[in-house]
């Protein structure tokens, strides 16, 4: 997001924290100031005499020992987000939150989900979704009331500079590591990062205040998605489909060893879960008010591959 900012021409301020890994900021002209989403006294001060918010950061993790953990960055993070922005309202004229289609409801007739699927609290499976879920509706909510608050929703976003992984990155590193022998059924909407990126300036530019934006590429059944990242690093994909129920026993044996380890189990109960549902989104309202137009996927898949290898994830 920051190098496509910059390339903009913006001027940029990034909050990042002390124990945060600046190597994706190498060669980037930007000034950071020091704070965290918890520190509140610290967001109104990296806030202070900025034009434009862009809120992005956020705690990804399908699995967390400490689910109160996740809440604080991702709720009451968001919370202080807002109240950081108010104090600074006469020069903060606008605030673009980051949430995730994991808010966004399913359909159930087989059409990919947009920003008016139905959708409640009790829809949202694993602390992920629950958390980003509650921030969503408060910058909802403050958008609505006054604020200039508009909301993008990325789909499954792939491409360079992944450097924890994500969850999402998760997929192309194990697959180079050879820890994907199999798969299950489900599908999901693959978007380049550096796209996603172009469409929050985009939301910026021409998003209405109080409205959320979902901003996508291709809807990929897992396997395709698997036999594409086979085909750029010159492999055969996994060609063994597992039903999910049986995988249900094991999940739960990952998740006891996790904590103890304190390491993220490789598979989760929640994943299984939402892998129940196919994953697949519409981006027709961001490209009807927006003008936002998605690359084919191939190149951000192509891009994650070369990435991970170069920075030394996989062979």
């Amino acid at each position: 997001m920051a190098r496509v900012l910059s390339e903009h021409g913006a001027d940029l301020r990034l909050l990042v924290r002390p124990t945060s890994n600046l190597k994706n900021l190498e060669g980037l002209k930007a000034e950071t100031a020091t704070g965290d989403l918890r520190d509140s006294a610290s967001l109104e001060k990296a806030m202070s005499g900025c034009d434009v918010v862009f809120h992005v950061a956020a705690d990804y993790r399908l699995w967390v020992r400490d689910p109160a953990d996740m809440y604080r960055s991702n709720v009451e993070g968001t919370r202080a987000i807002l109240d950081a922005a108010r104090k600074n309202k006469n020069t903060v004229r606008c605030i673009v939150y980051t949430s995730s289609v994991a808010t966004i409801g399913f359909t159930g007739n087989g059409r990919p989900a947009d920003e008016d699927s139905p959708v409640s609290l009790a829809d949202m499976i694993g602390h992920y979704k629950r958390s980003k879920f509650i921030a969503e509706q408060m910058a909802l909510e403050a958008g609505r009331s006054g604020m200039c608050v508009v909301t993008v929703n990325p789909t499954t976003p792939v491409g360079e500079q992944d450097i924890k992984p994500t969850p999402t990155g998760r997929i192309v590193v194990d697959f180079l590591k050879r820890k994907f022998p199999a798969y299950v059924d489900t599908g999901l909407n693959l978007v380049d990062v550096r796209e996603c990126a172009r469409g929050h300036i985009a939301v910026f530019e021409k998003g209405q205040s109080g409205e959320r934006y979902i901003l996508g590429g291709t809807n990929l059944p897992l396997a395709e998605i698997l036999a594409e990242v086979a085909t750029l690093c010159g492999r055969r994909p996994p060609r063994l489909r597992l039903p999910i129920a049986p995988l249900m026993p094991l999940a739960l044996i990952a998740e006891g060893f996790a904590r103890i380890s304190g390491r993220e189990p490789f598979v989760t109960r929640d994943a299984l879960r939402m892998a129940r549902k196919t994953m697949y989104f519409s981006s027709a309202k961001a490209q009807a008010e927006l003008g936002y137009a998605a690359r084919p996927v191939r190149e951000g898949l192509a891009d994650a591959v070369a990435w991970f290898r170069q920075a030394g994830y996989c062979r």
